[in-house]
């Protein structure tokens, strides 16, 4: 029998909460076995590329506290 995701998911969601948090954990674990090495190569030049952004002065930091304000905002629109 076939199930979809929307039934795995409600039925995930009436799990205890311990066992969900297992079964996020063994879900993201999964995902990690499939992340191919292009993956983490890509990853590795766009945090290069920012760094140099930020080393440049090319991008402006902010607070975390001026960001979670931000989003927030953005969120209750």
């Amino acid at each position: 029998m076939v199930r979809d995701a929307a039934e795995v998911l409600r039925d995930a969601l009436g799990l205890p909460a311990e066992a969900r948090a297992a079964l996020v954990t063994s879900l993201i674990e999964s995902l990690d076995q499939v992340i191919d090495e292009g993956t983490e190569e890509t990853w590795r030049e766009e945090i290069y590329r920012r760094l140099q952004q930020i080393d440049s002065g090319a991008v402006q930091l902010i607070p975390w506290e001026d960001a979670r304000r931000r989003l927030r905002t953005r969120l209750d629109r």
